[in-house]
């Protein structure tokens, strides 16, 4: 076996000319074992490997992607990480890139457009394979800003601008319209909606499904609107503590609440502070099944988002395009949600 050549002075590592040297085999066989190991006969592919070992070789991907234009990677942009929707759809689409070759890369934007912009750019100058983009705001100019420079998009649990690109959208409207269902069908007459940030897609199309259950149900039924002010814990708490401060036959008999972390604190506040039990006095349906749903003081009923499979879905439609050669139809996939009936608004 052939000794690798001394490194000059100051090199970062070993090169693939030191591996093969230290293997007795080309430059180009090396190559083969990283990339096309099929091409390389078993005994050949092992010798690389341990030359690979014994000298502590890491193969140089940014100097890789400068030629092939592109890293065996693909960028995962989350709005927001605490919601265990967004960690959902990362399990499915890491399974599914892991599955074609590719590795998966993930940011969380924290609700932050102006975070999300840098990591759009910094997945595109890293010549990732494509992006998978889940925003909670319109991300017209940042996608067309990559694309422009050869990178794929795909949206999910948004829809985007026709023509825009791929998307894979969870049917919102419905998981509106399931919840105020399920608190009419079961009996509650005086339903409110507790939402905030209308200009987040997804919560538009809560609330226009919650309307449109409560209009199906006739004049028997009611809905107030209520602004939470936003979606974190501490506006719910605000939300339970307007609530309990009302007379009994000014409170709702049946909540909708846009999110499980709104709705679990308005439990805390009604049903562990005030004493307006949870649900015989007011039942309450949240919009996410979050994993926090059925750990809740009382255990939340929520309406399911697949959200692993809304991963898995993406990566298909990402790598459908990089395979397409230009030849490409942007599509979009909806998933149904599903109710997960609980104890804050039993059958």
């Amino acid at each position: 076996m052939a000794t690798a050549r001394p490194r000059a002075q100051g090199h970062a590592g070993p090169s693939m000319q030191d591996v093969a040297d230290a293997a007795g085999v080309s430059v180009g066989t090396v190559s083969n074992v990283l990339n096309h190991p099929a091409k390389v006969s078993p005994a050949t592919a092992e010798r690389v490997r341990e030359a690979i070992r014994r000298l502590g070789f890491v193969r140089n991907d940014a100097a890789r992607s400068l030629v092939s234009g592109s890293t065996n990677s693909i960028g995962l942009v989350l709005a927001d990480i605490e919601n265990s929707l967004f960690i959902d759809m990362a399990h499915g689409a890491q399974g599914a890139a892991r599955a074609v070759g590719q590795n998966l890369l993930l940011a969380n934007t924290a609700c932050d457009m102006t975070l999300q912009d840098e990591y759009l750019d910094l997945f595109d100058e890293s010549r990732v394979t494509g992006v998978l983009l889940a925003p909670m705001e319109d991300s017209t100019a940042g996608i067309a800003r990559i694309r422009s420079h050869g990178r794929q998009v795909v949206l999910l649990n948004y829809a985007p601008r026709p023509g825009t690109c791929c998307s894979v959208l969870v049917n919102n409207e419905h998981v509106g319209y399931l919840a105020a269902r399920h608190l009419i069908d079961t009996g509650c007459t005086r339903l409110a909606f507790v939402v905030a940030h209308d200009d987040y897609q997804p919560v538009r199309d809560r609330r226009r499904g919650v309307r449109e259950a409560v209009e199906e149900a006739g004049p028997g039924v009611t809905l107030e609107e209520i602004d939470s002010a936003g979606l974190k814990a501490s506006h719910g708490h605000a939300v339970g503590r307007e609530l309990a401060c009302r007379a009994p036959g000014d409170l709702p008999d049946g909540l909708v609440v846009v999110t499980d972390e709104l709705a679990n604190a308005v439990i805390h506040e009604l049903h562990t502070v005030a004493g307006i039990r949870v649900p015989d006095q007011i039942a309450i349906v949240g919009c996410e099944n979050n994993r926090s749903a059925g750990a809740a003081v009382v255990p939340l009923t929520a309406v399911d988002m697949p959200g692993r499979m809304m991963g898995r879905e993406a990566i298909r439609l990402l790598m459908d395009e990089v395979a397409s050669g230009g030849q490409h139809r942007h599509a979009t996939v909806v998933l149904e949600p599903e109710l997960i009936v609980r104890a804050s608004a039993p059958l």
